[in-house]
């Protein structure tokens, strides 16, 4: 800013005015007098006026440093729509929350409600992506109600599983193995796509049972949304693999059967098993809404189907299998609410894009391949407390628990002949125990295990 500051000539002579002129003063001096006023009056003016410019010049600076004094503030770098504070730690400009990291609760164990609401005790979980609006007319996704509870994935899958290496209580002959032998044993991995391996052991012959993998999540779940990416399970005939969920005291607390088969079969069948008083209200698809078909009835109490539940296979030959194994596989869900139990799969090139961005919306996923709606069977009574499994047992002719002889029953998608007539081999337990080839294509590749809530 700069002051134009104008002194009147008269001031300045009066200051240097001589003692040696007082003569002339004396002679003029009324003159000077009213001169003198006259100077007077307008010094004092423009003193004024200089006075009002230097405050009005100054008064900026005064505010700015009353504001520091009383107002210590963080300094933010601005970027975009997120902040970062001095610390670095930074939040969404947009809703004022920051993102915290996933965890669990001391337990290891939280409950959903039919929204898909974490109820977690002590828990911290990560937000699902909020949707972003762009420039105006542009369309939003929704954001996701469902919060991830654990993710299992990459070098680090196996943390978090307890390896059962206990008699198999389907009484295959299969002996479970736990972590270091199964490591030792070259029937886990990681492999350099970063997918999880789990083996039989393909030795030629062996005296005993057939070494296998059976996995449990030490976190248990009540109402969850499971997401299974798999690039390959086990087939051929004598294998019988399952990824499914059982609750304590079994089968007080329920059992979900996401994936499971045998033999040869190419049509997954997905089951729940439970105690008594659980049924479904019709046999019928289109009753149901699902895709796939009822299988077993509608009662779904273990105790009176021998262990039969009630199951529902699919109808397409990509779930199970060789089918499943040639498309790259694909993802199967696993949606556990208040209104019922739904399982839908979407192969390796159909897989909805809100899965994949991690934000799932299972409203959006159409007709599931099966439902067990809560009518007769509220999940709340009937499921608690469910641990994740992976495991692949093998048969021992009927006394596996899979109905039946299987091993000399041909029909359905996939086993047009019976594993009998197809391997030669006139039992199973022959089979398994002295025709370790055949099972190279009896492994688990695993991409991810996510469960929300």
């Amino acid at each position: 800013m700069r002051l134009n500051l104008h002194i009147p000539i008269l001031v300045f002579l009066l200051a240097n005015t001589a003692p040696s002129d007082a003569n002339l003063l004396a002679r003029s001096s009324e003159s000077l007098v009213r001169a003198a006023n006259r100077v007077h009056r307008r010094a004092a003016k423009r003193s004024a006026g200089l006075a009002k410019d230097l405050r009005r010049a100054f008064s900026g600076m005064l505010f700015e440093q009353e504001l520091a004094a009383n107002n210590p503030q963080r300094v933010y770098c601005v970027s975009g729509t997120s902040l970062t504070n001095s610390n670095g730690t930074s939040g969404d400009s947009s809703n004022g929350t920051s993102i915290s990291s996933v965890s669990s609760s001391p337990s290891g164990s939280a409950s959903a409600s039919s929204s898909g609401t974490a109820k977690h005790s002590s828990t911290a979980s990560s937000p699902a992506p909020s949707s972003s609006s762009g420039s105006s007319g542009s369309s939003s996704t929704p954001a996701s109600p469902w919060k991830l509870f654990k993710s299992y994935q990459g070098e680090t899958f196996f943390d978090g599983w307890d390896f059962w290496n206990f008699d198999d209580p389907t009484h295959g002959t299969v002996q479970f193995l736990d972590r270091d032998t199964a490591n030792s044993s070259n029937l886990i991995e990681i492999n350099s796509d970063g997918h999880a391996i789990m083996r039989v052991e393909t030795t030629g012959q062996v005296s005993g049972n057939r070494k296998s993998i059976r996995i449990t999540t030490q976190a248990t779940y009540t109402g969850a949304l499971v997401l299974l990416d798999a690039v390959h399970m086990p087939t051929g005939c004598g294998t019988w693999p399952a990824f499914w969920s059982n609750g304590p005291n079994w089968p007080a607390g329920g059992e979900i059967d996401i994936v499971e088969g045998v033999n040869d079969n190419a049509d997954n069948q997905a089951t729940i098993h439970t105690s008594h008083g659980c049924t479904i209200p019709s046999s019928s698809s289109s009753a149901l809404k699902i895709s796939g078909n009822v299988v077993g009835g509608t009662n779904c109490a273990a105790a009176e189907t021998g262990n039969a539940g009630c199951g529902m296979t699919a109808t397409q030959s990509n779930t199970y299998g060789v089918g499943f194994n040639n498309n790259g596989g694909g993802v199967y869900a696993m949606q556990w609410v208040d209104s019922g139990i739904s399982v839908w799969f979407f192969p390796r090139n159909s897989i909805p894009s809100d899965i994949s961005s991690g934000a799932p919306l299972p409203d959006g996923w159409g007709t599931p391949m099966a439902h067990w709606p809560a009518t007769n069977c509220d999940p709340s009574k009937f499921f608690s407390e469910h641990s994740a499994i992976f495991d692949t047992t093998l048969w021992y002719d009927q006394t596996g628990d899979w109905a039946g002889n299987v091993w000399n029953t041909a029909g359905g998608a996939g086993q047009e002949q019976s594993c009998a007539q197809r391997t030669g081999v006139a039992t199973c337990a022959d089979f398994v125990k002295n025709h370790g080839s055949a099972f190279s294509e009896a492994y688990w590749e695993i991409n991810y295990v996510k469960i929300y809530q």
